[in-house]
């Protein structure tokens, strides 16, 4: 990855998946990330030939490689009913399937809910359901990217430590990797807004996930303040994170070659703005 060409947006698909890509090119994208079906949706039809081809061919015609797909709002890999769990586990199994029919590179996954059950049985489920998901799926497809989470409610992912328990149980090797939200750190509670707080988190981050494991960063500021468990995105520089945070961030060496997609609100027509703050920050403008 150019360090100076890997900032981008989750895209809308609507009219076909190829759209993405001529969308992105539109409001200035390096990347694009997509849902490869809808993710209100727990099935969709099967990805055609010639869609896989128009995909591909957009890809080529605008520069703009997909990078990343998002799975569905609907599975929870951790979920203490069965019945609910099968389901889920299912779903990211095709996920992962349809993402690497499509050459995506990595597919993003939330790491669920607790509910009722404890953190630990949910940790369990929770690997469990990705070594059963990757058990499944192309050896050499997408990888499988844990999203750091604001912990909004009960659920998973709001502490490096969960990642860090899935990775010592699950042997996954190379097709298991992170995708660090900035706003969802936050609110979980990691501050990143001047040097001394940067450094203090991401040392946690090196000590217990590793940079070597961050594939993608989803940059988002935060509607909420610093340790809110909520999870509402702003427009960069707009929020309670600030454009300190995205600077320090995006001139950190260690993750110079890492692709940055927003996923900040779509009204408005804001996506070539917040790139344009996302370059400003990282010093490419």
């Amino acid at each position: 990855m150019n360090k100076n060409q890997r900032f981008g947006a989750h895209m809308g698909t609507s009219g076909g998946l190829h759209n993405a890509l001529t969308a992105g090119r539109d409001v200035g994208c390096d990347v694009v990330q997509i849902f490869t079906k809808s993710p209100q949706q727990w099935k969709a039809k099967e990805i055609t030939e010639d869609q896989i081809s128009a995909f591909l061919r957009a890809q080529e015609e605008t520069g703009v490689p997909c990078v990343a797909s998002h799975d569905s709002y609907l599975i929870n890999p951790a979920a203490a009913d069965p019945e609910l769990l099968q389901k889920s586990r299912n779903a990211l199994v095709d996920e992962l399937v349809r993402s690497s029919r499509l050459r995506i590179p990595y597919v993003v996954m939330h790491q669920g809910a607790c509910g009722d059950a404890s953190e630990e049985e949910s940790l369990g489920r929770l690997a469990e359901t990705v070594r059963y998901v990757l058990d499944r799926a192309p050896e050499d497809g997408s990888v499988l990217l844990l999203e750091t989470t604001a912990g909004q409610g009960t659920c998973l992912g709001d502490h490096l430590e969960h990642l860090a328990y899935v990775f010592n149980e699950v042997d996954a090797g190379d097709r298991l990797a992170v995708c660090l939200d900035t706003c969802h750190m936050f609110a979980a509670g990691y501050d990143l807004r001047d040097a001394e707080s940067y450094a203090a988190t991401m040392e946690q981050v090196e000590r217990l996930i590793g940079f070597h494991r961050i594939k993608l960063i989803h940059a988002n500021d935060s509607v909420k303040g610093l340790g809110s468990h909520v999870d509402r995105h702003a427009h960069i520089g707009q929020g309670e994170l600030g454009l300190e945070a995205f600077r320090l961030l995006l001139t950190d060496p260690r993750l110079a070659e890492v692709p940055v997609v927003l996923e900040t609100p779509k009204k408005d027509e804001m996506d070539p703005v917040n790139l344009a703050a996302l370059r400003a920050a990282a010093g490419v403008a």
